[in-house]
């Protein structure tokens, strides 16, 4: 009989977790204890926009090979949007529209005629700014000495001035680690500089879903599950794990379901009370909680000329335009995404319009005479762990055993910071090890019995 794996959590981490033990011949139940797929990327019809809403501006890099594949293995590779060549339209009010591009030459060469010409500094501070890019080359995002210290420190010793650190290097860090640069863990940040922008010429291209989560995820996810056998329980919450006995089980909704192995793919401090042992729980709860607020306007006219735009001296970040994917037909819908949100989450939906249209009509002179339509906000309290120093010996690693429960999720030490890329390693890691000890254990699966 096929060894039986029980996945917890329907996000990107427990969906590739269960595919991986499907299709290495395990008999696999996914329990969700939401009423959808898709985890922290999921979207829903919004009555106020009367659009399809993604919950946030979820974005990839082609560096992402492990996310790639997993489009590729649901067969909606077609369904998001890769640019060819890195390029970043970078808008100032008041200013010329500025770009980071990368040029046609070999990495990590590729982007220094962009910071040679980045506008936002005087030119001494854009060859500095070049200098300290390849000095990222030398770091090992590996080192435990790393993550004990934080990159704003390391930015003051390479002599990169304040201005520097909050205009470019927020830029490119403050999106991808959901934190201040000033705050990051210097070894998160170099792993985002060496495989982004250093590694290979073309890692940094940017792509993001030309479709809702729910037709990119959450539904192809669901069919090729179905495909495999796999047995998938919606809004069927998980109260307790036995991880100590023989074999492991858990308790869903008065129901003791006992399997030869358990994926844990929850958020980090789900996973931390359903394990209960006093020192998973310390150390997971010390992960901490980075929000993201996303504002979703509606305009009666075409405002912004770009697929995306990255702001600065502006309380606007990254700006994207979402009008084909929504399905709207007349004017634009731009969602603007506020990573390390903070500042914001205490303010009403109200106080956000009031703050940000504003900075709309100072950012894109298009949007001065045009009339917005719809105006909504969406928030996630805890988007991200916190990506301080200190945060690796926090951070358990993917398909780390705990008497036949393993570990999955974005949180979890794949070297990566809490991305859509770092979900699936971490659910490829867990199915991997669960299905070895399944074999340990005398239940090995349909294709090495074969």
């Amino acid at each position: 009989m096929k060894p039986h794996v029980l996945v917890v959590g329907g996000g990107l981490a427990g969906l590739q977790a269960a595919l991986a033990c499907a299709d290495g011949g395990a008999r696999v139940t996914l329990l969700e204890a939401r009423r959808r797929l898709g985890g922290a990327t999921w979207s829903h019809p919004h009555r106020g926009l009367g659009l399809e809403v993604d919950n946030g501006q979820h974005v990839f890099l082609r560096c992402c090979d492990r996310y790639l594949a997993f489009l590729d293995r649901l067969g909606v590779r077609s369904r998001v949007v890769l640019q060819p060549r890195l390029a970043v339209p970078v808008a100032r009010p008041g200013r010329a529209l500025a770009w980071i591009r990368r040029a046609p030459l070999p990495a990590p060469a590729h982007l220094a005629p962009s910071l040679l010409r980045f506008p936002a500094l005087p030119f001494a501070q854009r060859v500095r700014a070049a200098l300290t890019a390849r000095r990222f080359g030398s770091l090992d995002p590996e080192c435990y000495a790393l993550d004990r210290r934080s990159l704003g420190d390391w930015l003051r010793e390479q002599g990169e001035s304040d201005a520097a650190v909050d205009t470019l290097w927020d830029l490119l860090i403050r999106p991808t680690l959901n934190l201040p640069a000033r705050e990051a863990s210097l070894a998160l940040a170099a792993r985002v500089m060496r495989t982004g922008f250093l590694e290979r010429a073309d890692g940094a291209d940017i792509g993001w879903p030309a479709v809702p989560f729910s037709a990119l995820h959450a539904e192809p996810a669901a069919a090729a599950l179905r495909a495999r056998g796999v047995r998938v329980e919606i809004g069927a919450r998980v109260d307790a794990i036995e991880h100590d006995a023989a074999q492991p089980a858990l308790w869903s909704h008065g129901a003791r379901l006992a399997a030869d192995a358990i994926v844990l793919a929850t958020p980090h401090d789900e996973a931390a009370q359903l394990l209960h042992t006093r020192s998973e729980l310390r150390a997971l709860a010390q992960l901490g909680a980075s929000p993201i607020v996303n504002l979703h306007v509606v305009f009666d006219r075409r405002v912004m000329a770009h697929a995306l735009l990255a702001a600065l001296d502006s309380p606007l970040q990254w700006i994207f335009d979402r009008t084909h994917s929504a399905g709207l037909e007349e004017g634009q819908y731009l969602t603007a995404s506020l990573s390390a949100a903070d500042r914001w989450q205490g303010h009403s939906s109200g106080a956000l319009r009031a703050i940000f249209l504003p900075a709309f009509a100072a950012l894109l002179p298009a949007a001065r005479d045009a009339r917005v339509l719809r105006f909504a906000v969406t928030r996630e309290p805890a988007a991200t762990f916190r990506a301080v120093p200190g945060t690796r010996r926090l951070r358990p690693a993917p398909g780390s055993e705990h008497g036949g429960v393993f570990l999955a999720g974005a949180y979890t030490d794949t070297g990566w910071p809490a991305t859509m890329e770092s979900a699936v390693r971490s659910g490829l890691a867990a199915a991997s090890a669960a299905l070895r000890a399944c074999a340990r254990r005398g239940r090995p699966t349909a294709k090495e019995a074969a």
